[in-house]
């Protein structure tokens, strides 16, 4: 693999300056994850404070049935749960939501990321430092997780969807997913799938993770096949054991929640005076928890002391809430802005991986760690790569088109060369004999308009009409031209839809399985293997 850097636009001006102007961003983040001393500062205020709501034994007996549960049973999984029950093992943490067949390549990067991080914090700091991602199942919304796209030969980016039978705004982890809608996307991806000697392993793979009749729980078994033998510790945040030992963390979210709030306004306060944009909302009447209702997770407001819901379904006192806590911890859980201080009080965080737009939000809670009398973490910039086809080079270097022409869009690109192989000259030609045409008709206007007024509006109707034909001509003419280029323009679109498909960059976009079955399960640890970088650099990778 031919591994190049390649800038690609995006994120806020506050992840950007977060990257590379640390200093001016310094006062919203808990450290600069580029200074050794930073991991060490944080490692020894780990060694001081953890453990204040959850014990290290319970945690991992917790994350050990999880983890069972999904079939993540790798023995440097159950190494990586043993070293966690010890008093100064730390964690690389971070997540994302359970997309279908594990959604776009993003997430596998994230994985990558923090497995990577682990070994370099582990070596840096002489102790043991587990890699875990953290499954967002407590989000509900469905339609963000219940699809993801493979190229499709000559038609670009295919979606595969699995709709929910008797949708509801519970969380994902607890919406079903029938043996029907299974063998439905399976058959999808199977036909998406070109034939290759990797795609056998590749569907059977698919095929057992579709047991689960959740798609958390399939999403988090697909991610123990590809990282389990690396140590990757899985966790769900909707998951019961789980939230039975986050009781303590939520009481404290219910009875600080007006001074969560302040802190959330605060810093977003600070955020819009320096001109940065806010990343995520900020309710000045929020509770920042959601609350499940009769399978309907309804996020919490405070008024006139009570949460209550923006319906008026539901409406608690404090100690009613906590009652409700008290006996029913799985009906709670965090939205964006409590989730980063729920992480840091329930695992040993050294660090979190976060992409760029996490990046920003984080900077909302930055008082609300002290108000828990917690410390953020330090924030590691996830890896990004755009995975380039051995095909691609050859149509670039033929068509003189670069990586960063393709992030910009190759429509104007694309066109000229068109036009260069037109040895007839069309648009010229066209032009050249409308404005003849034009010339020679108009005196014939004018005289007839002489003879009757009539006449020279008809034959002016008659002047558009002509050349309206033209038109019609050239555009069919082009139309011929393109078919006589079809395979030419086919590599140009290819370039396209492989690395910007939908006009967005291919890790948001496609899934990691068609390459898997293109190239084989070891695709993983080779991009394992590429050298750790921790500046959010895009990087091309070419296979």
């Amino acid at each position: 693999m031919n591994i190049i850097p390649e800038p690609l636009s995006g994120g806020s001006r506050l992840s950007y300056d977060y990257i590379h102007h640390y200093d001016q961003v310094s006062p919203f983040y808990g450290g600069s994850p580029w200074e050794p001393a930073a991991w060490k500062q944080r490692a020894d205020w780990l060694s001081q404070s953890y453990g204040r709501y959850i014990s290290r034994s319970a945690l991992a007996g917790c994350l050990r049935s999880y983890n069972d549960y999904v079939h993540n049973t790798h023995v440097e999984v159950h190494k990586s749960l043993e070293l966690l029950e010890k008093e100064d093992a730390l964690v690389i943490a971070g997540g994302q939501q359970s997309g279908l067949f594990t959604g776009p390549m993003l997430v596998i990067y994230k994985a990558i990321t923090i497995i990577q991080a682990a070994r370099k914090a582990e070596a840096m700091l002489g102790r043991p430092v587990i890699p875990v991602f953290w499954i967002a199942g407590e989000d509900h919304d469905w339609d963000e997780v219940n699809h993801t796209y493979l190229p499709a030969r000559d038609q670009g980016p295919s979606r595969i969807r699995m709709d929910s039978e008797g949708a509801s705004r519970t969380s994902v982890s607890y919406t079903p997913v029938s043996r029907t809608q299974w063998d439905e996307a399976l058959k999808e991806i199977q036909q998406l799938l070109e034939d290759s000697p990797f795609k056998k392993d590749v569907l059977d793979v698919l095929q057992r993770a579709s047991k689960h009749e959740e798609l958390s729980g399939a999403f988090a078994q697909l991610m123990g096949e590809l990282f389990g033998k690396h140590g990757l510790v899985l966790m769900d945040s909707a998951d019961r054991g789980l939230r039975a030992l986050e009781k303590p963390v939520f009481e404290q979210l219910i009875t600080r929640s007006d001074a969560l709030t302040d802190a959330y306004k605060r810093a977003a306060g600070e955020l819009e005076s320096l001109s940065y944009e806010v990343q995520a909302e900020v309710h000045p009447d929020g509770a920042n928890l959601f609350y499940v209702h009769e399978d309907k997770r309804l996020l919490l407001f405070k008024e006139e002391g009570r949460f209550t819901d923006r319906k008026g379904l539901v409406s608690f006192s404090e100690e009613e809430l906590l009652d409700e806590l008290r006996a029913y911890p799985e009906r709670f859980s965090n939205n964006v802005l409590t989730r980063p201080l729920m992480q840091d009080a329930v695992l040993p965080v050294l660090g979190t991986v976060l992409g760029q737009g996490e990046i920003s939000y984080w900077a909302i809670t930055r008082h609300a760690f002290q108000e828990l009398e917690l410390q953020m973490p330090l924030i590691l910039p996830r890896m990004s790569f755009s995975l380039v086809s051995p095909t691609l080079p050859k149509w670039m270097d033929k068509y003189n088109v670069s990586f960063q022409d393709i992030v910009q869009g190759l429509g104007e690109q694309r066109s000229r060369w068109l036009e260069e192989q037109d040895e007839v000259g069309l648009s010229d030609r066209f032009q050249e004999t409308k404005a003849a045409f034009t010339a020679l008709y108009e005196p014939l206007l004018q005289d007839l308009g002489r003879l009757q007024p009539g006449l020279m509006r008809l034959g002016e109707v008659n002047h558009g009409k002509i050349l309206e034909q033209m038109d019609y001509l050239l555009d069919r003419s082009r139309l011929a031209l393109e078919q006589q280029h079809r395979a030419a323009l086919r590599q140009w679109d290819c370039l396209e839809t492989e690395l910007m498909p939908l006009g967005r960059p291919q890790e948001r976009v496609y899934n990691v399985f068609y390459y898997l079955n293109r190239y084989g399960m070891g695709l993983i640890d080779q991009l394992l293997s590429l050298t750790y970088d921790d500046t959010g650099q895009h990087r091309a990778v070419y296979l």
